[in-house]
């Protein structure tokens, strides 16, 4: 029979383990975002199904906004037109976390959880998923808007898909945590939820200017991401790269990528 002396076998376990872990935690991203993408290969048309609320606003908000600027459709959709794109990457990464306090009634995510996958890994492949949907429906929401009169711009809609997709995933991994929090009580998690979203919407001038709002909106939008993200998106989306908002946007993404993901991974690595 052949044996492993105790002085080896540790030995045998940790140089692979050392040697591979950067390739290890690529492997594991991946496999969690195939993972995660299955259902949208599944069933494609629930991205089409969840762009009902921003087209709903556009259809039915956005001729109100005509009518206040004149009658002026095409100049309204291009100012309107980036903060639905913005709305469609706040509802649709702000809610992902349900579907992870599901797989905790359920038990799944439990069984992931010992799976020989890394902690990091289960929340960035989670959180790179929901790039897919955002970028699908950006695209959708804008092609409707070109026969109406939207100009489109084609290299500022990339880098504003871009930098919605860099947001995108910091707030999806908040949703995360936030489900990581509640994974008890999931009516808090939509307690949270609610509570901040609207306010974070209206605040950032996705829906209405702020320009003739009362100071403390003003104060308020201004310590908002939202309210840098949006600017920045129209920015793009009317050709003007190089405009200042280009950067703040650009901040304001990369930072609540950063934020989110730290906390996140933070959160997935103490989760039992």
């Amino acid at each position: 029979m052949n044996t492993i002396s105790p002085a080896a076998e540790p030995a045998a376990i940790e140089r692979p383990a050392a040697s591979a872990r950067p390739t290890g935690f690529v492997r594991d991203t991946a496999t969690v975002f195939a993972r995660e993408s299955r259902p949208l290969v599944r069933d494609p048309f629930s991205v089409i199904f969840s762009l009902v609320q921003p087209l709903v606003f556009l259809g039915l908000f956005g001729p109100l906004l005509v009518g206040a600027a004149g009658g002026d459709v095409a100049g309204t959709l291009q100012w309107f037109v980036p903060g639905i794109l913005v709305m469609v990457a706040l509802f649709g990464t702000a809610s992902t976390g349900a579907n992870l306090l599901f797989e905790m009634q359920t038990g799944s995510h439990e069984r992931t959880l010992v799976a020989p996958l890394s902690r990091s890994a289960l929340l960035v492949g989670r959180a790179l998923k929901e790039v897919v949907p955002l970028v699908i429906q950006g695209t959708i929401v804008v092609l409707v808007a070109v026969p109406f009169g939207f100009r489109l711009d084609v290299p500022g809609l990339i880098v504003g898909l871009v930098l919605l997709a860099v947001f995108g995933i910091g707030f999806g991994a908040l949703s995360y945590t936030l489900a990581l929090a509640c994974r008890n009580r999931d009516w808090m998690f939509w307690m949270v939820h609610q509570t901040l979203l609207f306010p974070l919407m209206i605040l950032s001038g996705m829906l209405l200017p702020l320009e003739d709002g009362p100071d403390w909106m003003k104060v308020a939008a201004a310590v908002n991401p939202l309210s840098y993200l949006v600017a920045a998106e129209r920015a793009l989306l009317a050709g003007d790269l190089g405009s200042p908002a280009v950067i703040g946007g650009a901040i304001a993404a990369v930072a609540t990528c950063a934020i989110g993901v730290f906390v996140g991974v933070r959160a997935m690595r103490r989760a039992n």
